[in-house]
């Protein structure tokens, strides 16, 4: 059976309770006709509901983190940083997979707001140790709270048992295939 795309429509929205004239009761109609074109194959793949799912996710993210300007990327070095301070670019790198140019931009983005620091690996003289300044471990508190709400929200739209059904079958991804950057 052929699934369609459709929004979540409360009663005012619908054209049956429209008055049938007016803008709003025709544009209630072609948004009606638009969310239901059939998907034809798409309905079966995976990527394509995967990739509408990571939309939402970050716009709903950059939308909770505005206040701080923080991005789903920069959020994923911070809370690494905070959970292993001392450890290398290289390592963050690989843990996240994120290419090293990229990686070297958004730590530079950090350590210019103040959030980072790099210091001299006392193991390796080549390699830069990432910490936390104050003002980062101050923020990524208040950061990690914001971010608590997006999944919150995350959960109640998916429903709990989803989302953790969803999380599970992910990290199990994530740990058995090589990353693109390998």
């Amino acid at each position: 059976m052929e699934s369609f795309v459709t929004e979540r429509q409360t009663p005012q929205d619908t054209p049956e309770n429209a008055d049938g004239a007016g803008p709003r009761a025709v544009r209630d109609l072609a948004r009606l006709k638009r969310q239901q074109l059939a998907l034809g194959v798409l309905d079966g793949h995976l990527g394509y509901f995967a990739r509408r799912l990571q939309v939402w996710i970050f716009q709903d993210f950059v939308r909770t983190l505005a206040p701080f300007d923080i991005r789903p990327a920069q959020y994923s070095a911070l809370v690494v940083i905070e959970a292993n301070p001392g450890l290398s670019q290289a390592a963050l790198g690989e843990k996240l997979g994120i290419e090293r140019a990229r990686l070297v931009r958004l730590l530079n983005g950090l350590q210019q707001r103040g959030l980072i620091r790099r210091q001299q690996s006392p193991s390796d003289r080549r390699a830069h140790a990432l910490y936390l300044t104050r003002e980062g471990q101050r923020d990524v508190k208040r950061i990690k709270a914001l971010a608590a709400r997006h999944e919150a929200r995350l959960a109640e739209r998916l429903g709990t048992e989803k989302r953790e059904m969803l999380l599970a079958a992910l990290r199990d991804f994530v740990w058995v295939i090589p990353s693109p950057v390998e």
